[in-house]
């Protein structure tokens, strides 16, 4: 049973507004689960938290949005790891590592997180706010990668198309994300989530890892000058990825060293 919550008014800290969203949240869930979705209103979602109705709408629109509490603070973390980016990342890299808070914010709470994906699963006003939820998230980033490209000049014949890579790019991020967490939902919430992420990625760095940044912004760290000759050794019987994360590594170690006099 859900324990009753009090009303939190938009002026207190934002903490305490998400812990009253989560309650509104579970009781959602709860009278979904016990009830059906159908014959659920707002006034028993209020009354099984302990908040009043007025409390209710003060959090979520409606129904459907309730049971999805945490996404406008994970949207806000994301944001941030993209606002303070360092000048030369490259912005694929930090697009990824933002959307790492949303897998964080399933990953915190699996059980709750499983419950959530049944749900949405069987009623589709729930899968479409789900959706919508989603699509904030892919707006945030191709924002974000665009302020790298040079959107207005589209690519000519055998130039790149900045705006169109940006938004595939981005889209490319978020649908790699969503493989991965529909995959650990389906199984369970069981599983090395984040190391699955993180080879997804890998994915879609070998696509779109050489993404042209727009004039003016810092560029990302150079490799090797033109000319330059950059040599390892590695056995003959080693596999691609594995002379791939040589290379990998000699570039780094080359960036890191000091600059001759």
């Amino acid at each position: 049973m859900v324990q009753p919550v009090k009303s939190t008014p938009r002026s207190q800290p934002a903490s305490q507004r998400l812990k009253v969203r989560r309650q509104l949240a579970a009781a959602a869930m709860e009278l979904f689960a016990t009830k059906g979705y159908a014959a659920t209103t707002v006034d028993e979602i209020a009354a099984t938290a302990g908040v009043a109705r007025r409390t209710f709408f003060r959090h979520f629109r409606s129904k459907e949005e309730a049971i999805f509490p945490d996404h406008d603070d994970t949207l806000e973390r994301a944001k941030a790891v993209l606002d303070a980016a360092p000048a030369h990342e490259n912005p694929l890299d930090t697009v990824c590592r933002g959307i790492k808070e949303v897998m964080k914010m399933y990953a915190s709470s699996p059980k709750v997180s499983v419950e959530r994906y049944q749900l949405t699963r069987e009623v589709p006003a729930l899968r479409e706010r789900e959706i919508a939820s989603v699509a904030r998230y892919e707006r945030l980033f191709t924002r974000y990668l665009l302020g790298h490209f040079d959107e207005s000049a589209p690519g000519a014949d055998g130039e790149i198309d900045e705006p169109l890579l940006a938004e595939v790019a981005a889209s490319a991020v978020v649908t790699a994300h969503n493989h991965v967490l529909r995959r650990w939902l389906r199984a369970g919430g069981q599983g090395d989530v984040e190391g699955a992420l993180d080879r997804a990625f890998a994915v879609v760095r070998r696509a779109f890892g050489d993404l042209p940044v727009i004039s003016g912004r810092p560029p990302r760290p150079a490799g090797p000058a033109e000319g330059e000759v950059l040599v390892t050794v590695t056995r003959t019987d080693a596999s691609l990825p594995e002379v791939m994360r040589l290379i990998e590594q000699a570039l780094a170690r080359r960036e890191e060293a000091p600059s001759p006099p």
